[in-house]
């Protein structure tokens, strides 16, 4: 078995997907409580950050479901000044990734107003081929 057999793109998607989700939660949250201090009727849309913060958290539980089904475990996460960094053990494999802060904002934009219930159809391309395409 080869390295790329071993360590599959879906694999790499989920490792991507367990630093990503976590720096949403956070920025829903933040964003939650500015809300709530400066806006005179906060409730509508804290109640949408909530539910975004809800399925936030349900697709962080299906990462790990996954990283437990297939022997995943991130075991170094660091913050540098390009990006994330994070080294992870896959069926006995060691790998590293690395995401730049420019992949992460784009990224983490389009989640989050998945999350909210937006339409991201626009931030797909319709020529890719479907095995070539990002899951949301």
């Amino acid at each position: 078995m080869s390295i790329a057999e071993a360590i599959t793109n879906e694999d790499r998607h989920y490792v991507k997907r367990y630093i990503i989700l976590p720096m949403i939660i956070t920025a829903f949250e933040r964003d939650s409580r500015y809300i709530q201090e400066q806006l005179k009727t906060p409730g509508p849309y804290v109640d949408v950050i909530k539910g975004a913060v809800e399925k936030a958290h349900k697709d962080l539980m299906e990462v790990k479901k996954h990283f437990w089904l297939k022997g995943i475990k991130v075991y170094d996460e660091q913050t540098t000044r390009i990006g994330r960094k994070a080294k992870f053990m896959c069926r006995g494999y060691t790998s590293q990734i690395e995401l730049r802060w420019e992949y992460i904002s784009a990224e983490a934009s389009v989640m989050m107003r998945k999350y909210m219930g937006l339409d991201i159809s626009s931030f797909q391309d319709p020529t890719l081929p479907e095995q070539l395409k990002e899951r949301y």
